[in-house]
């Protein structure tokens, strides 16, 4: 059994309604909610499989699927699966925690040419599980596929704690920049956006 998710430690019972709510809004108002959705986008091939890893109510993997890509996005959240779900009909959006994910044991055998950790993900997992869940994302995407994670640097998880991550789990760090459309990054910023890559075997 997975322990409990810093998203469920500690933030209080309503968030997940409220961040639901704060999306929906933000989309009604016509804000861009896409700039994640485009940087995969221009990475990857043509109608990719996209893993969408702590997809929330689903607005980044809705995206990608708007512009033709086959997507499965992951949530430990059952109410933010179920909103991605009312919200976003036409990707695959599966309940499992990151830490123990096994999508082949839920019958999506099929590996993916890239996966997004976008919305600060990483800085919500469960302490001390953060290797174990870029291993399994990693072991979802091909080799040579990219994992493209975003997180605020501010936040309690540090990059060198990452970058440490990432070597353990055995994906490698390929660029990095500031933000999603790609400013470049620099010691002061207070935001990450990694580009990784699976070794080939």
């Amino acid at each position: 059994m997975a322990q409990p998710t810093r998203w469920s430690t500690d933030t209080d019972e309503n968030h997940s309604y409220w961040y639901i709510e704060r999306f929906r809004t933000m989309a009604a108002e016509g804000l861009d909610l896409g700039g994640e959705a485009r940087l995969l986008d221009a990475i990857l091939p043509p109608q990719s499989r996209v893993l969408d890893a702590g997809c929330g109510p689903g607005r980044v993997g809705a995206h990608l699927f708007d512009r033709g890509h086959d997507v499965v996005g992951v949530d430990a959240d059952p109410l933010l699966i179920d909103a991605a779900q009312q919200d976003h009909p036409g990707p695959q959006w599966v309940v499992a925690d990151l830490a123990e994910l096994d999508l082949p044991a839920q019958g999506i055998d099929e590996p993916f040419d890239g996966a997004v950790v976008a919305g600060n993900v990483m800085t919500f997992v469960a302490e001390g599980t953060e290797v174990a869940v870029l291993a399994n994302i990693a072991a979802h995407v091909v080799p040579d596929g990219v994992v493209v994670i975003g997180f605020g640097t501010d936040r309690g998880y540090s990059l060198e704690r990452f970058d440490e991550d990432c070597r353990l789990a055995g994906i490698q760090l390929e660029q990095r920049f500031a933000t999603w459309d790609l400013r470049p990054w620099s010691e002061s910023s207070d935001f990450a956006v990694s580009l990784l890559r699976v070794p080939r075997t």
